[in-house]
């Protein structure tokens, strides 16, 4: 292990129920007087989105609005949003939805005059630093779920139609400037995106808690991240105006995509795939290949997990921890594996190819070789 490290952490956060009140004024503290509101066709016609266009338009902010993003966004998406941005004369994105729209509002707010393509800006070793900084617009994040944490992330995450590959574009400005955190806008969700969503942000935090990488900030925040989600996502899947763990597993989203600075794993190389190819949504995905990467990983994260295990309230260590991930899943009606997910065993070879390429593959615990992420896709496949 070494001692050598870069670490950054968020933007100033919002945090209440309540307080999407405080948009227009958020949007003014950041230089922002004509926003575009940036969200999914999901989300476009409910009240949610409607509230938020009054209080801009009440703040004589406009009610500009941009929903052509798909539930895994593609540069066809992006272009579109581009288009709307430029002749609206916009100055400013309030990124609004689930990890979608907030990844898509940001490249928009990236991408609006740049010298370079999108797929010039990919997070491969300092590809950033080709952007012109002056010209990213600045961004307020609303998130509308609990999971993603893209609300405050550096980077977003888009589909090349062209290979099928999801993409992570990176720059330090994408950061938000605020981000907004109103677990009452989560309340609505459908039970099958609460569950969802919440099992993407146990992801997070349990890829990065195991993660080999050294950075004992973010280990810390994975560690309490996974217990806010082991005590509270079985509460608002119950219970889904429980504003209480809305606010929990809220903070545990945002909390996932902290502490993955640290890295990712074998669930997000396999997951990225799977839904680029079969628009799956990717935290439904991630829940469904974890007991198998916790397999696949044993042997070198069993220690840790049993010493989470222990701050969890769980007995039996590593097989109880196990024990807890598939009662959760089957609680939350997740699909027992990517058969019953609708994944073909002909594809096996293409999806492994292109997890050898995810940059999350590079932070497993276990070397993922080409064999033995073939045969972890078969054990996925039940």
């Amino acid at each position: 292990m070494t001692f050598t490290a870069n670490w950054s952490y968020p933007t100033a956060i919002k945090f209440g129920v309540g307080r999407i009140a405080e948009l227009p004024d958020l949007c003014k503290g950041a230089g922002i007087t004509r926003p575009l509101l940036v969200t999914d066709k999901a989300l476009a016609s409910l009240p949610i989105t409607a509230q938020a266009l009054d209080l801009l338009d009440a703040a004589g902010l406009g009610r500009a609005v941009f929903s052509e993003v798909d539930a895994n966004p593609t540069e066809a998406n992006l272009d579109a949003g581009l288009s709307v941005y430029r002749a609206g004369g916009h100055d400013g994105v309030v990124a609004f939805g689930g990890g979608s729209a907030l990844d898509l509002g940001k490249l928009i707010a990236l991408m609006v005059d740049q010298p370079v393509g999108i797929w010039d800006l990919e997070d491969i070793g300092d590809w950033w630093t080709r952007a012109n900084p002056a010209t990213i617009a600045p961004i307020i994040a609303v998130p509308t779920t609990a999971g993603t944490g893209s609300e405050v992330g550096r980077a977003g995450v888009l589909t090349d139609s062209a290979t099928h590959r999801k993409k992570i574009i990176f720059h330090p400005k994408l950061m938000p400037t605020v981000t907004l955190c109103d677990p009452a806008l989560t309340v609505g969700m459908p039970a099958f995106i609460t569950a969802g969503t919440g099992m993407d942000a146990l992801a997070h935090c349990l890829e990065a808690y195991c993660s080999p990488h050294y950075h004992p900030m973010s280990q810390g925040i994975a560690l309490e991240g996974m217990r806010l989600v082991v005590e509270n996502l079985p509460r608002v899947y119950a219970t889904p105006d429980d504003l209480d763990a809305r606010a929990n597993m809220m903070s545990a989203a945002a909390m996932g995509a902290v502490a993955f600075q640290k890295g990712l794993g074998a669930i997000h190389s396999l997951s990225h795939p799977i839904g680029a190819v079969y628009n799956t949504h990717h935290g439904t995905t991630n829940a469904v290949v974890m007991p198998m990467v916790l397999d696949f990983n044993r042997a070198v994260i069993e220690d840790r997990i049993d010493r989470a295990a222990a701050y969890l309230g769980i007995a039996g260590g590593f097989d109880g921890f196990y024990a807890l991930v598939m009662e959760l899943r089957a609680s939350l009606l997740i699909p027992a594996n990517l058969t019953v997910l609708g994944v073909e065993a002909a594809k096996l070879d293409e999806l492994t190819e292109m997890a050898l390429l995810d940059p999350s593959c590079g932070g497993n615990p276990v070397e993922m070789t080409r064999t033995n992420t073939r045969a972890l896709f078969e054990a996925c496949m039940g």
